[in-house]
């Protein structure tokens, strides 16, 4: 899975090419993400991401067979473009969700069963000047982007787990449109639609035998995190109207 922010100058990582390339890491300005409203979070992550940021389901698509994907996101903004995690230059949450903290890498798809670790060229923390390199001087990779490729690689991994998670809850018909509302303290009103959350309703009203499959399967214990996570959508609606007291 590509990184949402890497850029146009992205290309598949080569030994050749790229031998005497550093890394300044971690990042620690993060203003390449200002515009960054919503990043994908695979299911391992919600135990850690749901303390930290509301998450919700997205429509994803179709996969081959005609059927509609949804995939589960962290929210960051309230509004298209906004990134309420971003205080000037830096990341205002303790926890940073696993395909952000991989940039300036992301993972290009060479086939169904092959892929390349690709990287922004363009991003200012690389250099052949400055920083950890990424390859040996006999062009093999150093323990640092082995870690790294090791990451991308679980990452990968969780895409398939968290995409049968999202089309087992489309099948169960248990997902709703979500709609959140809130009053600013100027009285003006905040609407946030487009995304789709777990009915708890359905949930309840399902046979024991299928709770039962989906306790088991871990589900379950994601549907609760997903909805304990809806509890921080109050706090980005603060960031938000300290935002704007403070422009």
């Amino acid at each position: 899975m590509i990184n949402p922010l890497v850029g146009p100058q992205t290309v598949a990582l080569d030994r050749a090419t790229h031998r005497k390339l550093k890394l300044n890491w971690p990042v620690t300005d993060w203003s390449m993400a200002a515009h960054l409203n919503a990043v994908f979070v695979p299911a391992a992550e919600f135990a850690d991401v749901c303390r930290d940021y509301p998450i919700v389901f997205v429509r994803a698509g179709e996969d081959p067979q005609g059927k509609m994907q949804v995939a589960p996101v962290a929210v960051l903004g309230l509004a298209d473009k906004e990134n309420l995690y971003l205080d000037g230059t830096r990341w205002r949450s303790a926890y940073m969700p696993a395909l952000l903290r991989s940039f300036p890498f992301g993972i290009a798809r060479i086939d169904e069963q092959r892929f390349a670790v690709a990287v922004d060229a363009g991003w200012s923390g690389l250099s052949e000047t400055a920083g950890q390199p990424l390859f040996t001087e006999a062009g093999e990779p150093t323990e640092l982007l082995q870690a790294i490729h090791k990451q991308l690689e679980q990452i990968e991994v969780e895409v398939q787990r968290t995409r049968n998670f999202g089309t087992r809850l489309h099948e169960l018909e248990l997902l709703r449109e979500m709609r959140f509302d809130a009053t600013l303290p100027d009285g003006n009103k905040l609407g946030l639609d487009g995304f789709l959350t777990v009915d708890e309703t359905k949930l309840n009203a399902l046979p024991d035998a299928t709770v039962l499959e989906l306790h088991r399967s871990g589900a379950l214990g994601l549907i609760h995190a997903h909805w304990i996570s809806l509890g921080v959508m109050r706090r980005l609606v603060q960031w938000r109207v300290e935002r704007h007291a403070a422009a």
